[in-house]
């Protein structure tokens, strides 16, 4: 077994190259750089594995700042004697030295180790990831399209240019009216294609009853994701109870004990499984085994990652049941994804198939813009 020696962390400010905004806020646009913390694992023999995560604290609580002082402080010694295929070792100890609490602790920083632990593991194999995960089921994974909180001309235009898309994500923000005219603009484009409702916790139940009042004639609605808080599980439990649209749980489920307490009070017809919020793959395949086992629908979703995060994912999906087209929409509204080795086309992702992620990282890239970023 080869040794972890160096454990490397790089912040970043990806450009995007179009704005992108929540029910919680806006999370990148032309001009508007989102921050990344990208990880390099070395062994010693020489083979490294890359991670990263998306820094957003409107969406849970961890910033650039503590996502990298909690791998350099607190991952790293722990790393350093282990192996890349130390897997559930590195999270065991991860979880002691960081209390879990309610849910994981420190998910984010976490999964950027988690996926370089597996980059480094398959490259050390010669294996791609989803072979360490038990092997893919499909090649190629089609991707929804995710359209951001904006007036009906603006979304309009942006599901017009995405019509490749089997699927649209639809930001929806709290404002019944608003958001009405914004999914009736898109509906009018999608034709019979679903249409995903993302409030990300911006609703109250009431509010959302006035939402799909006024949604009625819209018959492609797939489903509303997190439209309370998520610390709210019996108002998503009283939201299935008043409304026929099914309900789907994504902030308010991290983990596989997450939702197994969502499962106990009925509180969620469908789960978003996302690597940011497990903690990494083998974390988020566990919570997708649970909700098949369960008779829930898988929602396929990423945090706009960028090459290595979205190459996890695939990755992940590969071998994944999902209910929609993933929404993994960092080539549609990124700028650039710092690799090479993708292959998306026409709204389809095809899964790698070389060692690792099966992506090579523009480290060099990489390097000189952390630099260049903590110069200010």
């Amino acid at each position: 077994m080869s040794r972890i020696t160096a454990v490397d962390v790089f912040t970043v400010a990806v450009p995007f190259a179009r704005p992108f905004v929540l029910g919680s806020g806006a999370v990148g646009g032309p001009g508007q750089a989102g921050s990344v913390v990208f990880v390099k694992l070395t062994t010693e023999d020489g083979v490294s594995g890359w991670g990263e995560q998306r820094a957003l604290p409107s969406w849970s609580y961890e910033t650039a700042e503590t996502i990298r002082s909690v791998i350099e402080r607190e991952l790293t010694p722990i790393l350093l004697e282990l192996t890349p295929f130390d897997v559930e070792l590195f999270h065991a100890r991860a979880a002691r030295r960081l209390s879990p609490s309610v849910s994981n602790g420190f998910p984010f920083a976490r999964a950027a180790v988690d996926i370089a632990l597996h980059d480094a593991a398959g490259k050390l194999a010669g294996q791609p990831v989803h072979a360490l995960l038990g092997g893919k089921v499909r090649d190629e994974i089609p991707l929804c399209s995710a359209i951001g909180v904006g007036e009906p001309a603006a979304v309009r235009s942006h599901a017009q240019e995405s019509r490749a898309y089997g699927a649209y994500k639809v930001k929806i923000a709290g404002d019944p009216v608003a958001d009405a005219a914004a999914v009736t603009a898109v509906a009018g484009v999608a034709g019979d294609k679903p249409i995903w409702l993302d409030a990300n916790q911006s609703y109250r139940p009431t509010g959302l009853l006035r939402l799909l009042d006024r949604l009625r004639d819209v018959s492609t609605l797939h489903c509303v994701e997190q439209p309370v808080p998520s610390t709210d599980t019996l108002g998503m439990r009283r939201l299935r109870q008043m409304t026929a649209l099914p309900v789907a749980i994504d902030e308010g489920c991290f983990t596989a004990r997450d939702l197994a307490r969502c499962l106990r009070l009925d509180a969620a017809d469908l789960v978003v499984v996302k690597i940011c919020k497990s903690g990494g793959i083998r974390n988020a395949l566990k919570t997708a085994q649970l909700a098949a086992a369960n008779g829930l629908e898988v929602l396929g979703s990423g945090l706009t990652d960028c090459g290595i995060g979205f190459a996890a994912a695939l990755h992940l999906f590969s071998q994944l049941e999902l209910a929609l087209p993933a929404e993994l929409n960092g080539p549609e509204l990124l700028a650039d994804l710092y690799v090479e080795g993708l292959s998306v086309t026409a709204a389809t992702a095809t899964v790698p198939t070389a060692p690792g992620l099966g992506v090579e990282v523009d480290e060099e890239r990489i390097r000189a813009e952390a630099k260049a970023l903590s110069r200010g």
